[in-house]
């Protein structure tokens, strides 16, 4: 029992329980039909996990096409605006391993990069897997990427750790990495893989996950998006009523509510492929996601996709 109430004090402030001022929800139209960016971000290869930054004009993703320098590698590209073409990608060899190296996501200060990674660690990872969640800082965003470290074994299990996505708490400013694991806890465990969050401290250090119920099911739950207010959240599952895997979305009215019942995103957005790996722009407008849809410009393999949407509100 007391661990069951340490749990839900740990839940109540990853889900802002704690907070008391309300937080008007925000109103946004349909999500338009999904849009390939085309070459040179896609490819006949895996192009997939793609996440910008704030002012989308530098992309980092994963793809497993040549040139790189193991099975899946980081790749970054810029542009001048968001009405430009983007530059050709870029390897990140200075992070990047013979392992498989992916799954990429910023801080909110764009300051750290989080990731996924097959290379051994201490945690119990092997060039086969499972794998971690590993990290790497920079100073500003005209700095290089420091040498990669793991967030160490109190996040990562000798499970599989996979899918970081970083969220900030508007109203607490405390930080929580969101991530998939197929770790086995008895009487905690959901399913294939589920949703777990670890709070964020000073340097680097991360605390022990904690299962996120209203983001897990019998099925594969692994990577979420959470907007910048903390009242829609994006899920990748294959859970019951997918076709193959797809994104799933869940909001709340305030950070004092509790997240609704996941619904699916439905067509055009999610199609008869797999749609998933959600990142969701600060204004809440655009969405970045793979898929294996073989229309509408379709390169090959995984594909990077975006769509959009109007907000309603002002």
């Amino acid at each position: 029992m007391k661990r069951a109430v340490t749990l839900l004090c740990l839940l109540g402030s990853y889900a802002g329980i704690s907070g008391t001022s309300p937080r008007a929800a925000q109103m946004f139209g349909d999500w338009s039909a999904p849009i390939n960016p085309g070459p040179p971000l896609n490819t006949p290869y895996n192009d997939n996990y793609a996440v910008l930054s704030k002012d989308q004009l530098t992309i980092y993703f994963t793809s497993n096409r040549p040139k790189g320098l193991g099975l899946d590698d980081l790749w970054f590209a810029t542009r001048d605006s968001v009405d430009s073409p983007w530059r050709d990608p870029q390897n990140m060899a200075a992070i990047n391993t013979g392992f498989i190296d992916s799954l990429p996501v910023l801080s909110s200060n764009e300051r750290v990069l989080y990731f996924y990674s097959t290379r051994p660690g201490p945690c119990g990872a092997t060039a086969t897997g499972p794998g971690d969640i590993w990290m790497t800082r920079r100073r500003n965003k005209h700095s290089d990427w420091e040498e990669p470290t793991n967030l160490g074994c109190v996040l990562n299990t000798s499970a599989d750790e996979i899918a970081p996505a970083f969220f900030k708490d508007p109203e607490s400013g405390r930080a929580w990495l969101f991530y998939g694991s197929n770790r086995v806890v008895p009487g905690v465990s959901v399913g294939d893989y589920d949703v777990y969050a670890s709070p964020l401290g000073e340097h680097g250090l991360a605390g022990p996950g904690i299962l996120v119920p209203e983001f897990s099911s019998p099925g594969r739950d692994t990577r979420i998006f959470i907007r910048k207010d903390g009242l829609e959240a994006f899920i990748t599952s294959n859970r019951v009523g997918s076709q193959g895997i797809d994104i799933w979305v869940s909001t709340r009215d305030t950070l004092s509510d509790r997240w609704s019942v996941p619904t699916n995103l439905g067509f055009p957005f999610n199609s008869t492929a797999d749609d998933g790996s959600p990142w969701l722009s600060k204004d809440g407008r655009t969405l970045y996601f793979f898929s294996t849809r073989t229309d509408g410009g379709a390169q090959g393999g995984r594909d990077i996709w975006y769509t959009t949407r109007v907000k309603l509100d002002g």
